[in-house]
């Protein structure tokens, strides 16, 4: 399987804190069938700073540790970015990083309480730019649960999103858990990752999160995602099926 988020790398931010620990998550990845994991780290979310160049030293370091302890997984380029309004004068520095490097993805961030009024306009010059965002665990930002709507303007708008896998087997609440639900009901969801931070309580649990998803959707669903990630790998457009809009609410049900 393959994991498009996680903070593998050491001592760079909240996940791995130092080549130990790394490693130990690495065969953890491993054992839970993870072949190929993205490295991102987090940018500017007002705590840490991880510019492209440092992330690909150390990711490249990384790898090289895996390949003497002969761990068999892969570590991918990636980065967590934080929407800022300065980020096309970062891009402009070379300090943003996209998945594997390539110009096309871009995993972004939004503050966990709110969505900044200037979003679309920084999706949509992304886009200009050729490079597609990828929102990251818009489940657990609590504006966006609270207006499921601006959600499907920002797929529609054509941002892709990415769900946290212990979100789906509701590590977060039964609140997270029901929105990634309602998510993934209308074709709002394109990846699934772990976001892992640690071998304890934020781990990989991408093979949990697939197996709810095939008891509840069916075995396409899964594979939908699954082949999604594989396309990040081989540089290829992921599939994007046509979004549906949340019908409004009826006395506060849906």
């Amino acid at each position: 399987m393959i994991d498009i988020h996680s903070h593998i790398l050491p001592g760079v931010d909240d996940g791995s804190v130092d080549m130990k620990e790394s490693l130990n998550m690495a065969k953890k990845a491993v054992e839970a069938g993870i072949t190929h994991l993205f490295a991102t780290p987090h940018h500017l979310n007002e705590k840490y700073v991880n510019v492209k160049s440092d992330i690909i030293d150390r990711a490249g370091r990384l790898n090289e540790s895996l390949q003497q302890e002969n761990i068999p997984l892969t570590i991918h380029l990636g980065q967590e970015v934080r929407i800022h309004r300065d980020i096309f004068i970062s891009l402009e520095k070379e300090e943003i990083l996209t998945l594997d490097d390539n110009g096309r993805y871009l995993l972004l961030e939004l503050p966990s309480g709110s969505v900044p009024t200037y979003t679309h306009e920084v999706i949509y010059e992304l886009l200009l730019k050729g490079i597609t965002p990828i929102i990251v665990h818009p489940e657990r930002n609590k504006e966006l649960i609270e207006n499921h709507k601006l959600l499907f303007e920002l797929v529609q708008e054509g941002a892709l999103t990415q769900l946290t896998s212990g979100s789906i087997i509701g590590q977060f609440g039964k609140n997270v858990k029901s929105f990634s639900k309602k998510i993934i009901e209308h074709n709002l969801a394109h990846f699934i990752a772990t976001d892992a931070h640690n071998i304890g309580t934020r781990g990989f649990t991408l093979q949990e999160a697939y197996e709810t998803i095939t008891k509840t959707y069916g075995i396409q669903r899964t594979f939908y995602f699954k082949e999604n990630a594989e396309q990040l790998i081989k540089g290829q457009s992921p599939s994007v099926e046509k979004p549906e809009p949340f019908k409004k609410k009826i006395l506060g049900i849906f």
